[in-house]
């Protein structure tokens, strides 16, 4: 008698992986909810910004959902003092494997007032990032995303990454607008121009996103932050200081978006800002243009290319050798 084959958890987990994910709907919210996407280097503050920015919303009376789309699954750590929430890809696996289905109460967390939950990513080493993000919005469009009653949907993208997965709500017209953190430093700027590049090209495509505007995060007052966003045709919607309070409460999980508080009126004026913002069509710089921001003691400007030789590269003189190459005249 033939031995009947035995299925592992692993087989299981490799089939699953070979499966290609069904499209993304681009279908319009049913509510009027505006959804928009944030975007920044890694480490320039988007959770920090998004956190407090929610918090405030909520307190505003708005209905506000967070979505943390970084593999590094921190985007919600802040709003719940340090704790992280499990994943929608995590549990979603984990389900499978038990034969459950995901329930919302598995994945979507709430704290005064502000629902948050976390994408999540591969383990490291083990999946593509970009990936993870599509297949996440599979799951929240199985969960019935577009069915939710929200004013506001806040999605926090890793900005270093230029692949399809991270570009989604701006190639599939996913979000209505787009909003970049930066700072006073060329890779963080650097970044913000590659975010304005991705919604141009997607615009001359036929997209609909914009920009609307940038949040200049530990502003120091040198002004590049400032001139980027009037170089490219955008507007500043917030300025948070480099400020020690801030900082040590940052660092400390503390919210800092509270009516009433120190710094209750500078998100209460963000959150303003980015109800009212325009999706804007931003003129991205060239990387002359970005550098031309800066000091030139800073990037090293008028300093010339000198291109190098055959005896650059070998360390000295370079002796011909003939031709192995066969040439057949012709008949």
């Amino acid at each position: 008698m033939n031995a009947i084959p035995r299925f592992t958890n692993t087989d299981a987990l490799r089939a699953e992986a070979a499966i290609e994910p069904d499209p993304v709907s681009t279908a319009a919210p049913k509510k009027e909810t505006q959804i928009i996407a944030i975007y920044g280097k890694g480490g320039i503050g988007k959770s920090f910004t998004l956190a407090n920015l929610s918090y405030m919303m909520a307190q505003q009376g708005k209905r506000v959902l967070l979505i943390g789309c970084d593999p590094k699954s921190d985007t919600t750590s802040l709003l719940f003092g340090g704790r992280s929430c499990p994943t929608i890809i995590e549990t979603s696996s984990k389900k499978k494997l038990a034969g459950e289905p995901v329930k919302i109460g598995d994945v979507c967390f709430k704290r005064d007032g502000v629902f948050a939950m976390e994408l999540g990513g591969p383990e490291v080493g083990r999946g593509c990032g970009g990936r993870g993000i599509i297949h996440g919005f599979e799951l929240l469009e199985k969960l019935g995303f577009h069915d939710w009653g929200f004013d506001y949907v806040l999605l926090d993208f890793l900005g270093d990454v230029v692949c399809g997965g991270f570009g989604l709500p701006i190639a599939r017209d996913m979000c209505q607008k787009v909003i970049v953190v930066g700072s006073n430093d060329l890779q963080s700027l650097y970044v913000a121009n590659n975010v304005c590049s991705a919604v141009d090209y997607f615009r001359k495509m036929g997209g609909n996103v914009g920009v609307a505007g940038l949040v200049i995060n530990k502003d120091d007052g040198t002004g590049e932050a400032q001139a980027f966003a009037q170089a490219v045709g955008i507007p500043v919607l917030a300025a948070i200081p480099a400020n020690e309070d801030i900082r040590r409460k940052s660092a400390n999980y503390e919210i800092i978006g509270r009516p009433g508080g120190e710094w209750a009126s500078l998100f209460e004026a963000l959150g303003e800002q980015v109800a009212v913002a325009p999706p804007l069509r931003p003129t991205p710089l060239t990387q002359d243009g970005l550098l031309g921001l800066f000091k030139g003691d800073a990037v090293g400007r008028g300093v010339v290319l000198v291109p190098a030789t055959i005896e650059d590269m070998c360390g000295g003189t370079v002796v011909e050798k003939p031709s192995l190459e066969v040439i057949y005249e012709e008949a």
